[in-house]
């Protein structure tokens, strides 16, 4: 996508749009939202959170709705762009300038403003990432009280660290070592790279 420095020129650069976004734009910019340009698009955002975004592609034009998952959608006019994917985004798509009915648009503006100022928003969670212990550590921390202590007093980030440089070695000779290396460094509580981490 090519950048732009403003919405106008989002608009020109979208020529075969052209119209059909201005109709947007003045819509959204009868509500009072901030006007801005975010990843070369125009954004609209209320209190410096971003509530909808004008777009333009080769089949469609539309707006983005950024926590369109809490609007009530009664006329079914919201998609999901990326099924399973995308959690709070939500598209209203056009084809046409005639597809576009104002009052629906503005209703569904409105709404998404007043839910931005009610503080609806989902916000994006992050996986936990699980620690897998590798069967050779495993053996030992169950036979190893203090160890399997010491262990699980580490943070889930140096555990993978310890569990991830275990799996790394191919043969269990050098499995073996690794462990005898690192056992009193879990000991004393001490992650894998933590002397790196200090410089």
């Amino acid at each position: 996508m090519k950048k732009v420095y403003s919405v106008e020129e989002y608009i020109e650069t979208n020529a075969h749009y052209s119209e059909e976004l201005t109709i947007l734009r003045d819509i959204i910019n009868s509500t009072g939202l901030e006007e801005t340009l975010k990843w070369s698009a125009p954004t609209y955002c209320s209190n410096g959170k971003n509530v909808v975004g004008l777009g333009a592609f080769k089949n469609h034009f539309g707006i983005w709705f950024f926590q369109g998952v809490f609007l009530k959608d009664e006329h079914k006019l919201l998609v999901n762009a990326q099924e399973g994917k995308t959690k709070a985004l939500r598209q209203m798509r056009f084809e046409t300038k005639v597809d576009i009915k104002k009052d629906l648009v503005l209703a569904y503006v409105k709404e998404a403003i007043a839910n931005q100022k009610a503080g609806k928003e989902l916000k994006p969670q992050r996986q936990a990432k699980q620690v897998v212990i590798p069967p050779e550590l495993e053996a030992i921390l169950n036979t190893n009280a203090e160890l399997k202590s010491g262990f699980s007093a580490l943070t889930p980030g140096k555990q993978r660290e310890y569990c991830g440089y275990i799996n790394e070695a191919k043969r269990e000779a050098t499995k073996q070592s690794r462990i005898e290396k690192i056992t009193p460094m879990i000991m004393k509580g001490i992650g894998l790279y933590d002397k790196y981490k200090n410089c």
